[in-house]
């Protein structure tokens, strides 16, 4: 291990033990001293250490007296509840929210909770703007000509080497670029269904993919899910063996809005079943990289030997989200994704593709992530920290091993849509949970954004998010 990453192995070690309760709350560390000869480290790598603990709030100094566990996880909030949504769906208005919150997008008083993208102080915008440069001086034309129809080969090469990290052998043949991971799905729709077939989704699930699925007259079948592992496989199953579902649409590491994150055996599950029925499975995988773990997670893709999973990616979360940059490895309806591209857009962007592929060859990627990651982890313990202090009793908070968002379940009598209109005029703008569905659910629910640097100003927001929470159950909804 390089010597200028040991104290973030020291903090690992301690922070492993915290949240495994080995360490309890009131529990005193071991002294700068004993770090240090423990691990033969200077004073200063072992403070670093327990600097990095505190900014996650799992550890507190006490003046003349040491650092102390802070963190304990018999005080955690409850998960939220798993999905029931009905067999059948109908359209309850989102519409007029969802374009709420996509008014404010890109306005700086707003502060950004609603949509799950990263705040610009997140992202290496000077090194993107040299890589651009770069990218003008070696494409054909200056980037001002017409890409390949498949999409750039120098990117879709790297993304190739990309997907052996989740354990998936893909060519640079078998992936096609598109214009983020939304136009991915939208091609894949248009390729495998018709107007009129079902398509089985997660419950909540991304009102980006609701809309696209509904735009295109789609019927949607909403799955229970588990806030922690996902759809309901014996749910899934059960819609298949009906032949009530003609495509799967499924988010399959860390969800949006709840998290969720499928494990290998429900993932290898779910394989097996579509192609028990040859249903083919589009996978949103864009939070993939985005994980909390030691190792990237592996995808649906990765089990598939039939070509029946078409599995999407972008950086437009992760990296650069106005490149809009995208992708599909689309198995063996390739021909029919392709086609759709060449009637809707004949070719993507070629700059920003190329800009995106020297990221991914160069390592600068890779190293971008690991600081996000990390950002986004701290953020998500002292978002949950602020929501247990500040919001009402009884809220339920999601617990994600990855991704940009947390979901809160707040007590029954309250209806976020209300919230939100009244916190609009405040600067704050969220995403009400009604918005992830196309029944009349979630009404009591909210996702927030976590990719936002940590301030005074974003606690001060959650502080008063939650005094209108309060101040409605108080006023308006008073309990029976």
């Amino acid at each position: 291990m390089k010597k200028g990453f040991i104290y973030k192995r020291i903090a690992e070690i301690l922070e492993h033990q915290i949240l495994g309760n080995t360490l309890q709350a009131g529990d005193k560390l071991p002294s700068l001293r004993t770090i240090c000869r423990e691990y033969g480290v200077s004073q200063n790598t072992a403070l670093k250490a327990y600097y990095l603990l505190e900014s996650k709030m799992l550890i507190e100094t006490r003046p003349q007296s040491g650092y102390y566990v802070r963190y304990s996880n018999k005080h955690l909030p409850g998960k939220p509840s798993v999905s029931q949504p009905l067999d059948v769906a109908s359209f309850t208005g989102q519409e007029e929210i969802v374009a709420t919150v996509y008014e404010h997008l890109g306005e700086e008083s707003k502060h950004p909770f609603a949509l799950a993208e990263p705040s610009l102080a997140l992202l290496p915008v000077a090194k993107l703007n040299k890589a651009l440069v770069l990218a003008t001086r070696s494409l054909h034309g200056s980037g001002v000509a017409y890409d390949k129809m498949e999409g750039n080969e120098r990117l879709r090469r790297q993304i190739a080497r990309w997907s052996y990290a989740m354990e998936c052998s893909l060519s640079h043949e078998d992936i096609i670029t598109t214009s983020g991971c939304l136009n991915a799905v939208s091609y894949c729709l248009m390729s495998v269904t018709k107007k009129g077939d079902t398509v089985a989704m997660e419950s909540p699930v991304s009102f980006g993919m609701l809309q696209i699925a509904s735009a295109l007259g789609l019927k949607i079948l909403e799955l229970p899910t588990d806030p922690d592992f996902g759809v309901d496989i014996n749910a899934l199953e059960k819609a298949l063996k009906k032949g009530a579902v003609n495509a799967c649409l499924l988010i399959s590491n860390f969800s949006n809005p709840l998290g969720s994150y499928m494990p290998d055996e429900h993932k290898k599950d779910i394989v097996k079943l579509i192609q028990r029925y040859n249903i083919p499975l589009i996978e949103n995988d864009i939070n993939g990289d985005v994980y909390f773990g030691t190792s990237r997670p592996k995808s649906c893709k990765t089990f598939d030997d039939s070509g029946l999973v078409l599995w999407c990616g972008s950086v437009s979360k992760t990296l650069a989200p106005g490149y809009r940059v995208g992708w599909v490895a689309a198995g063996r309806f390739k021909e029919a994704v392709q086609r759709n591209k060449l009637y809707h857009t004949i070719s993507t962007t070629s700059i920003t593709q190329e800009v995106i592929a020297h990221f991914l060859e160069t390592g600068r990627y890779e190293n971008h992530l690991k600081k996000l990651r990390q950002t986004l982890h701290t953020n998500l313990l002292k978002y949950t920290a602020a929501i247990m202090e500040y919001f009402p009793t009884g809220t339920r908070i999601s617990n994600p091993k990855g991704g940009f968002v947390i979901w809160l379940e707040l007590p029954p009598n309250i209806d976020t849509r209300i919230i939100l209109k009244r916190s609009l005029p405040l600067g704050i703008n969220f995403a009400p949970g009604n918005i992830f569905t196309l029944q009349s659910q979630f009404h009591n629910c909210l996702r927030l954004n976590l990719a936002l640097p940590w301030n005074e100003s974003i606690e001060g927001n959650l502080r008063l998010l939650g005094s209108l929470f309060n101040d409605y159950i108080k006023k308006v909804a008073p309990s029976p």
